[in-house]
């Protein structure tokens, strides 16, 4: 539970500073501000207050990370170079797009490893959960293609949502959508891969 928060720590952060600056407008102006950034005219700067924080807290996950004493996972690497890029992008050109792009570029990166490592004969997700489960070589092909389709399909909800969709319905998806999407596919891989877990000899 605190790895699954822990994760979500730039995501939760950056609705609450969304929803805090569309409801606080000149104070969330002001923070920009300070910071040598404008919104453009008549823009919510909401928006770009969230980028901002989400990009400062995702350091902060990295900087945690190290601090333990711990390595940083190449997936926390990827997020915090994406989020710079395209959060970046978001606050110097004043346009929204390129943060709600993200999330995309992420997931479409993460399905591509998986799928790129599985042409080369590599099961990422293997070699991840290997050392908290044990599962047939079936049952570990099936996860790997579960996870990068999962993936993929993501990232083409979040394009769907954000190019239909108002600022406010994406921001809203961000963060309870892709929480409710993820439980359902974690339910249903659960489902799933039962009938391996069963058979395991208690250790």
């Amino acid at each position: 539970m605190k790895k699954f928060l822990f994760d979500l720590f730039p995501i939760i952060v950056f609705f609450i500073a969304y929803k805090l600056g569309d409801s606080y407008p000149e104070q969330a102006q002001s923070i920009l501000n300070s910071f040598g950034m404008h919104a453009a005219p008549g823009g919510k700067p909401g928006i770009f207050l969230a980028t901002l924080v989400a990009i400062f807290a995702t350091f902060v996950q990295v900087g945690w990370v190290k601090l333990r004493g711990h390595k940083v996972e190449i997936m926390l690497w990827v997020s915090l170079f994406i989020i710079v890029v395209f959060g970046g992008a978001t606050l110097y050109l004043q346009d929204e797009n390129f943060i709600k792009w993200k999330p995309t570029v992420l997931y479409w990166v993460f399905a591509g490893a998986i799928f790129g490592a599985a042409v080369f004969g590599k099961n990422l997700i293997r070699t991840m959960m290997t050392s908290q489960m044990e599962l047939p070589e079936a049952a570990w092909r099936q996860m790997n293609l579960s996870w990068g389709g999962f993936f993929a399909f993501m990232g083409i909800a979040n394009l769907w949502v954000a190019n239909n969709f108002s600022t406010d319905d994406w921001v809203n998806f961000k963060l309870y959508g892709s929480i409710v999407l993820m439980l359902i596919f974690v339910v249903i891989q659960s489902l799933m891969l039962s009938k391996y877990i069963d058979k395991e000899e208690p250790k």
